[in-house]
């Protein structure tokens, strides 16, 4: 299983980033998948998941109606699009393969910075 994040960068706040993640050696449209970020000296927050199948989302409070996931099976790619950025978005962004009968992550990839400063 390989997970590839891209996208990332610096923005000013209000700005627009979307991210990307390539995935390959499992079966891609049949896996939840997240983003998932970790700001400087904080834990993990799950920013957004999708289902394989029919494509359901959901997302966390501190990001409802500013981010949109999305997943393209036949290219075996997920991606966040992120708009109206503040500067606590400021984190690494993970894109990462859920292990739903086991409630976790099970693969995840390298990570991409999203800084939001002026």
């Amino acid at each position: 299983v390989q997970l590839v994040e891209s996208g990332g960068g610096l923005v000013q706040p209000g700005g627009s980033l979307r991210l990307s993640c390539a995935a390959s050696g499992f079966t891609f449209s049949s896996y939840i998948m997240s983003w998932v970020r970790q700001a400087p000296g904080k834990g993990l927050e799950r920013v957004s998941s999708i289902n394989g199948g029919d494509g359901t989302t959901t997302y966390a409070d501190s990001v409802k109606g500013r981010f949109t996931i999305s997943r393209d099976n036949a290219k075996n790619t997920l991606y966040l699009q992120m708009n109206s950025l503040k500067p606590e978005d400021t984190a690494v962004y993970y894109c990462a393969k859920y292990l739903a009968g086991w409630g976790t992550w099970d693969y995840w990839g390298q990570g991409t910075q999203v800084t939001v400063s002026l």
